[in-house]
């Protein structure tokens, strides 16, 4: 694994570009609304660097075609790269911060025989339902989800449901991501498990890591 941030060295961005074999964007502040053409309604802590250090790791991801898998920040970044929006906030999905409490949880409905399904739930892929924990103060819905991702998990919430859930429309494409976190094991079903399993074969190029995604 490569770690990169914005004060990676040229050199050193360049040649991990050039060995990439997967990208997993992570979680973190909030992207720049700039992103999506709005301006700033309920945005905070915005990281303007990353956002462009992760577009162009992105870019160059999807031109080599190379598994992405988003996590929290992660997957509302797949969903603005990919040409989509975000609800800059809605009420009663943050909860306490990591290590401050109790963490929030809440069901994550998975949609009948998509890939996240069948990776999540290989034996009862035909609308599982999840108890996930919930970081986030800012969503995707399906008016604002991108052209080109399909929504594979659904989350309830009073003002309607938020994607919680995205996977890629072109089933040759490995694009996955979810808004929970999923390496947070204490909050999390140990199904997620095989999501990370899964993204590691695709990367290393395992025909059965691809034929199970």
């Amino acid at each position: 694994a490569l770690p990169l941030d914005e004060e990676t060295p040229p050199a050193e961005r360049a040649a991990a570009l050039a060995e990439m074999e997967g990208l997993l964007l992570s979680g973190g502040a909030d992207l720049d609304p700039a992103r999506y053409g709005q301006a700033p309604a309920g945005a905070r802590e915005v990281e303007s660097g990353r956002d462009e250090l992760e577009w162009q790791v992105w870019q160059v991801a999807r031109r080599r075609g190379v598994p992405v898998l988003g996590i929290c920040r992660g997957f509302q970044a797949v969903n603005v790269f990919m040409g989509g929006r975000l609800v800059q906030h809605v009420e009663g999905h943050a909860g306490a911060a990591y290590g401050a409490g109790v963490p929030l949880r809440h069901p994550l409905r998975l949609a009948a025989g998509s890939r996240m399904a069948r990776i999540l739930r290989p034996t009862d892929p035909v609308g599982a339902v999840l108890s996930v924990n919930s970081y986030h103060h800012q969503a995707v819905r399906r008016e604002t989800l991108a052209p080109g991702l399909v929504a594979c998990g659904m989350s309830p919430h009073r003002e309607g449901d938020l994607v919680e859930a995205v996977e890629s429309a072109e089933p040759d494409s490995f694009v996955l991501a979810v808004q929970c976190h999923p390496e947070r094991t204490e909050s999390t079903p140990p199904e997620f498990e095989r999501l990370f399993r899964v993204f590691v074969d695709a990367a290393r190029g395992s025909i059965v890591g691809r034929r199970v995604g």
